[in-house]
C-alpha cells in the first residue's frame, strides 16, 4: 500500500442555500457523511456545518478523484435525507475544497466542529468557506 498524507477540506451548501438542515437530522446527516467517507478509503477527520451548509475534513487516497469522492458523498447523503427521513432535499452541485497540511489539521478541525459558534459571533474564515469560484 502507497503512503499519502493527504488532507483536504470540503465545504457545499444546500440547493439554494436553503436552511434545511434541521437540528433533529443534523447528527445523522453528519454521521452518514462520515461513514459514507469512510467506505470510500478516506479518513474522516471532522464534519459540521450549519442550517444551509456542510464541512468535511478528510484524507482521501490519491487514487480517487476528488470530484468522484465528493460526488458520492453528497448524493449519497441527499438520498439518506430524501428517502430514509422522507424529506425533499438536494445539495447545490458546487463545492469548494482547500489542500492542506498536518501542522494546520488540529486548527481546521476545531473549526468545522465549532461551525454554528463561528456563524453567530461572525468569526468563519472566508477560504474555508467559499463554494463557488467567487
Amino acid at each position: 500500500m502507497a503512503y499519502w498524507r493527504l488532507f483536504y477540506h470540503l465545504v457545499w451548501s444546500t440547493k439554494n442555500r436553503q436552511p434545511l438542515i434541521s437540528v433533529e437530522f443534523e447528527a445523522s446527516l453528519h454521521n452518514v457523511i462520515a461513514a459514507k467517507a469512510s467506505r470510500m478509503g478516506a479518513l474522516v477527520h471532522a464534519v459540521g456545518g450549519i442550517e444551509d451548509h456542510i464541512h468535511l475534513v478528510a484524507s482521501s487516497p490519491p487514487s480517487m478523484a476528488l470530484s468522484n469522492f465528493i460526488s458520492q458523498v453528497k448524493g449519497n447523503s441527499s438520498h439518506f435525507v430524501n428517502n430514509a427521513l422522507n424529506i425533499p432535499f438536494a445539495w447545490q452541485a458546487e463545492y469548494g475544497v482547500v489542500s492542506f497540511g498536518g501542522k494546520q489539521l488540529d486548527l481546521v478541525v476545531k473549526y468545522v466542529k465549532n461551525q454554528r459558534q463561528h456563524h453567530t459571533d461572525k468569526t468563519t474564515m472566508a477560504p474555508l468557506e467559499r463554494v463557488l469560484g467567487e
